[in-house]
């Protein structure tokens, strides 16, 4: 078809016993979604036939696919400010300012960070079948800090799969209640939707997950303590969830932040809860280098 980006190639040997889907989605670094859109739309022949996204690759097998050009995005470009730490062909990395939400959601249509990559990226080469930003992970609304968002298919695949393989290197600082006695330690509890209310997360629910942070003081601050937190494994509000657990939850959080949040005077001057997300680091989609960022922490934690 006019237009299309036509892929052939041959099967090699780790398409054996495979999905048909799941060994193209590792041969092109297209996401498997695609993948089967793909098959479903007849664009994807083995043999010069029609094969069914559960058919089993076999090596050797001639396979072509034809992939559409991505088609303008449904959203409309807004002239958002960013502060860009690092940016190439692949790939944008940058300091997400707090009370900026990630994804246009419901209430939430317009002033995303999805409609300023738009704006700053008029020639995005877009992901699947739409010119638009990757947003490999999230932060929450009022967190602010180093993020990563994909521009292409394969850099989006790639950073996928180390996010979910434990490679990233995810380093947060938070101000939270109470002083904490130990110096450094670890907090292990599985984190699952609250079974109350399901816009919150929480430990020991029936289907939780597991859930693993690291924790080291950088300073006390008399009734109050600077942590620096290391999120080990990926769940929603992780580190806001475990915090409170532990009875020392982030200063400003509304959501988890309990009695102590509500009797503190401090929370009085929070705007917003003291997370940050303040380093970053993986492996470049394309050359494979380690790169590492840091977002310097915002005025409103203590120096």
């Amino acid at each position: 078809m006019s237009g299309d980006d036509v892929r052939e190639l041959i099967a090699d040997a780790s398409a054996a016993g495979q999905r048909l889907d799941r060994y193209l989605s590792s041969a092109t670094g297209l996401p498997r979604s695609q993948i089967q859109r793909l098959v479903k739309a007849g664009r994807v022949l083995v043999e010069g036939r029609r094969p069914k996204a559960s058919a089993t690759a076999l090596p050797g097998q001639q396979i072509s696919l034809s992939i559409p050009p991505p088609q303008p995005s449904t959203l409309t470009p807004e002239p958002i400010p960013l502060d860009i730490l690092h940016e190439d062909s692949d790939l944008m990395v940058l300091n997400k300012p707090a009370g900026l939400v990630v994804h246009p959601a419901p209430g939430h249509q317009t002033g995303t960070l999805v409609h300023a990559i738009l704006y700053h990226c008029p020639d995005l080469p877009g992901i699947g079948e739409e010119r638009r930003p990757g947003i490999v992970h999230r932060l929450d609304k009022e967190t602010s800090g180093v993020m990563v968002v994909a521009k292409t298919d394969a850099a989006m695949a790639s950073l996928a799969t180390q996010f979910k393989g434990r490679r990233v290197k995810k380093t947060y600082i938070a101000l939270v209640h109470g002083e904490v006695k130990a110096t450094e330690g670890q907090i292990s509890a599985d984190i699952g939707r609250h079974e109350r209310d399901r816009k919150r997360m929480a430990i020991g629910t029936r289907k939780g997950r597991e859930a693993v942070t690291t924790y080291r003081v950088i300073k006390r601050l008399g009734g109050l303590t600077l942590l620096q937190l290391q999120p080990q494994t990926g769940r929603t509000h992780q580190i806001r969830v475990h915090l409170s657990a532990i009875g020392h939850p982030v200063v400003g959080d509304k959501v988890y932040g309990g009695r102590r949040e509500r009797k503190a005077a401090v929370s009085l001057t929070a705007e917003r809860h003291l997370l940050h997300a303040w380093k970053l680091g993986f492996f470049h989609p394309r050359t494979n280098e380690w790169m590492e960022f840091e977002a310097p922490l915002p005025p409103d934690f203590p120096a």
